[in-house]
């Protein structure tokens, strides 16, 4: 069994005519054994853009954690709300950062850019953009 799947997870993001949606399921297990039913996977970055982490449970924290401190740091300087786009790449370099030790999750990101457009795009461990 693989560490990414010790924790399990699905998350799904889909978009529509300037929309989009993502979803996950709220199960926190080991292996077969339930321990919440009510875990986040899907965390709210700005009202226009959400972050879905699957994968192993403490890096998904860890990650969330440190995409927040980064968004708020950004936003501070430039008074500005992060794009999509350039959020994706910030989780992207992130990621590969650590690519000799990564985080053992596979972010989902989705967004409506500034003119209306949807954006969403996933992600290995190591940050490649699908």
């Amino acid at each position: 069994m693989s560490i990414s799947e010790y924790n399990g997870a699905a998350i799904i993001a889909m978009s529509g005519k300037d929309c989009v949606a993502i979803g996950s399921d709220l199960r926190l297990g080991i292996q077969n054994q339930t321990l919440a039913t009510d875990f986040k996977k899907v965390f709210k970055i700005h009202s226009r853009l959400y972050l879905g982490l699957a994968g192993l449970a403490t890096d998904a924290l860890t990650l969330n954690q440190r995409f927040q401190f980064k968004h708020n740091m950004y936003k501070l300087r430039e008074e500005r709300n992060m794009k999509p786009a350039t959020f994706a790449h910030m989780v992207s370099k992130t990621l590969y950062e650590k690519r000799f030790g990564p985080y053992f999750v596979e972010p989902v990101i989705a967004g409506i850019e500034e003119d209306g457009t949807p954006y969403i795009t996933g992600m290995d461990s190591l940050g490649a953009m699908e």
